[in-house]
Order: C-alpha cells, then sequence, then structure tokens
C-alpha cells in the first residue's frame, strides 16, 4: 500500500537503477580483463621478438642495419686483396647506392668513402665555398647567360609602334675534365687488419683532388683542366666590354698606394654593379690580407673585421674574404685581389661520381690506387666580377 507522500512507482525506479549500475560495472570488469589480456599477448610477443634479434647478435629492438655495410666491407675486400666477386654480387637496394660496377673496369666509391672525400673539398679554402657547384651526367654543361634587357620606349596613340632592341644570349660551354691520383701502399700494409685502408685512400685522393682543383679554378688555362678566372682577358674597368674581366689599378707600381692606401679598395667594391653586391666576396691571399688587415678609414677604424662567431668569414667593408692561397701575392702587374659575386660569376661543373681502379701489377711489391673524377670550370658572367691590379693606372 502506498503512503502519503510516497512518488508513484518510486521503489521500482531504484531496483531498475541499482540493476543498470550492476550491469555497467560488470561490463567495465569485462573490459579491463580483456585489456589486461590483450596487454599480456604484446608483452609476450614482445619478449618473443628480442629474443629472436638477440640470437642475431643484435641488441633487443636495434634499428635496421645500414644499407651501405655490404657494400662497404665488399669495397674494403676489393682495395686489399683484389676481390671483386662481392662488388660484382650486390645489387642496389636504394639511391645510396650506386651502380657496382662501371664499364670502364673501375668500381664507383662505397658512399661512406665519397662522403670523406667531398666533405674535404667543401670545408677547405677555395673557389668552391663560394661557387655555383653543378651536378652534371655529360661531358659538358653548357649555360645561357642573359646580357642584355628587352628594348622599351613610350608609346603614343597615333604614332606607329618603332621595333625595340632584342635580348642577347651567351652560350658558355664548360668541358669536364678527368681529375686523378694514384696513391699507392705496400701490400703487406693492405694486409694489416688494424689499418684502415678507406680512411687514408679517401685522405689522400682529397688532398691531391683539393690542390689540383684550387689552383685550376683560379688560374688553370683549359687544356685539360678548368679553365680559371685570372686567365680570363682583363681590361680596365672604365673600357670593360663582355668576355673580359674589368679591373682598378692600386695606384702604385707593385703595392697600394702610399697616400689613402684604401681608396683602391673602395673603388673595387663600387666598380662592381650593385646587383652583385649583395651576394659579393673578396678573394685573396694570406700575404695580401695580411696588407689589407691593417688598413684604416679616414677616422682611423680598420676596414677589416674578424668573424664574431665560429666559421664565419672575417669581413672587409662587410663584405666576406675568402683566404684563397692560390692567388698571387702583391706584385707589379698581378691581379692579386678578386671582388664579385662569384655564385653568378663562375660556375664548377662535375661528374657526382668518384672511381677507384685497384692495380697490382705496375708496382709490385706495391699496390696503385687510381682514383679519378671529372670536373670543369669557367666564367659563366663576365660582370660580377672585378679585380684589383697593382699599378699605376
Amino acid at each position: 500500500m502506498q503512503t502519503a507522500g510516497e512518488a508513484p512507482g518510486g521503489a521500482d525506479a531504484a531496483v531498475e537503477v541499482k540493476a543498470a549500475l550492476a550491469d555497467f560495472v560488470s561490463e567495465v570488469r569485462a573490459f579491463q580483463g580483456e585489456v589486461k589480456v590483450l596487454v599480456k599477448e604484446q608483452q609476450e610477443r614482445v619478449a618473443m621478438l628480442d629474443r629472436k634479434m638477440a640470437g642475431h647478435g643484435r641488441p633487443p629492438l636495434a634499428a635496421a642495419a645500414e644499407a651501405g655495410v655490404p657494400h662497404r666491407k665488399a669495397f674494403a675486400a676489393y682495395l686489399r686483396t683484389g676481390d671483386d666477386d662481392g662488388l660484382r654480387g650486390i645489387v642496389p637496394e636504394g639511391k645510396a647506392l650506386n651502380t657496382a660496377v662501371a664499364a670502364d673496369g673501375g668500381y664507383l666509391v662505397d658512399p661512406q668513402t665519397a662522403e670523406a672525400v667531398k666533405s674535404v673539398l667543401v670545408s677547405t679554402a677555395s673557389i668552391r665555398a663560394i661557387a655555383q657547384v653543378v651536378q652534371v651526367e655529360a661531358s659538358s654543361f653548357d649555360v645561357l647567360v642573359d646580357r642584355s634587357e628587352v628594348g622599351s620606349g613610350w608609346a603614343t596613340e597615333t604614332a606607329a609602334q618603332a621595333e625595340t632592341a632584342t635580348p642577347i644570349l651567351e652560350r658558355v660551354s664548360i668541358r669536364l675534365h678527368e681529375l686523378s691520383a694514384m696513391p699507392k701502399a705496400s701490400q703487406r700494409l693492405l694486409d694489416d687488419s688494424a689499418f684502415d685502408v678507406e680512411g687514408w685512400l679517401a685522405g689522400k685522393i682529397a688532398t691531391r683532388f683539393l690542390r689540383a682543383e684550387s689552383a685550376a679554378f683560379v688560374s688553370g688555362d683549359g687544356v685539360d683542366k678548368p679553365k680559371g678566372f685570372l686567365t680570363a682577358p682583363k681590361v680596365a674597368n672604365a673600357s670593360w666590354t663582355w668576355g673580359s674581366l674589368g679591373y682598378v689599378p692600386s695606384g702604385a707600381a707593385s703595392d697600394f698606394s702610399p697616400t689613402n692606401p684604401a681608396d683602391c679598395i673602395i673603388t673595387l667594391v663600387y666598380a662592381l654593379g650593385a646587383e652583385y653586391r649583395a651576394n659579393a666576396s673578396f678573394v685573396m691571399n694570406s700575404k695580401t690580407a695580411g696588407a689589407v688587415r691593417k688598413m684604416k678609414d679616414a677616422d682611423g677604424r680598420f676596414l677589416w673585421s674578424d668573424g664574431l662567431a665560429a666559421g664565419e668569414p672575417a669581413r672587409l667593408m662587410g663584405y666576406p674574404v675568402l683566404i684563397c692561397e692560390d692567388m698571387p701575392d702583391i706584385a707589379a702587374g698581378a691581379h692579386a685581389i678578386a671582388f664579385g659575386d662569384f655564385r653568378a660569376g663562375y660556375t664548377i661543373a662535375e661528374r657526382p661520381d668518384l672511381r677507384i681502379l685497384r692495380d697490382p701489377f705496375s708496382a709490385k711489391p706495391h699496390v696503385l690506387f687510381y682514383a679519378s673524377k671529372r670536373v670543369g670550370g669557367d666564367v659563366t658572367d663576365y660582370a660580377a666580377i672585378k679585380l684589383l691590379r697593382f699599378a699605376v693606372s
């Protein structure tokens, strides 16, 4: 019997709520049990994978092995013993592994050794550091230079439109030349397992290639080597024309002018077009830099300032300075300082591969290693580089 003040069906509603809560708690407990089972299965699977990987000599959950390891081992075997079976049996599986066997009987250097050579070439003081460097697959590289503007004029409503000037395109062809090095080592040294033959070979090749490249990019004559920018025809900047590099005089026969020696540096900077000055750099050797470093302006401030951070180049009048020892010393008629946007003015073209050929016969009991690459260079914009000539005029 229902009492006064009690809501109709209140007891039934409480029973229903209690039953629903009991069902919910039961479902949550069942879900927790399923999660525990899944976690346990996953832990057992991870433990099984760890045991399998440990059986192959790898640490638990180790990263994948390097793709270049088989090629590196095969390349080391070729250098030490001449055994090329390993190189012939490797099938390239990715971009890091290039063609294993070359058509001319040489082998492409494995990626680790090639990277060691490249890092030395880029990090040293060479025109390569500021010039444009392109990778090509052909025997030459053609650069098209637009050295003029399209003509224009003001038109009137009734007058006939006159023909305007047509832009001029110049084609500069850069031939690739073979740069080679041939270090040697005794077979006994190669048989010593403690000898790092790859590192030794990379260092020898890098040193040889660095010296040859750096000298050729500055003063190469273009005969079986790149054409250096200093071998281009040179004329006074006041009469500059395309096909030659303009120069400004220092004001003295074989040195800077005794009065206001810094004036020629300022003249050299503003002889370069404004469109090139934003990315311009000075190039000189250490002896010339030692003389320029002492220069001051009219207020007694040094024109030269050292880099504030590690690896930052010194600056002259706010422009970076590349110390290239292949530049000529200060002397009568010498063009000892260059200033310009070398990324626009000088282009280096090279094949990306470095080839090694092992020769155990020509210098017994030593083994010769013939390394070669193809590289070329030439001036591609004659307006982008200016020179300082040590002369009165």
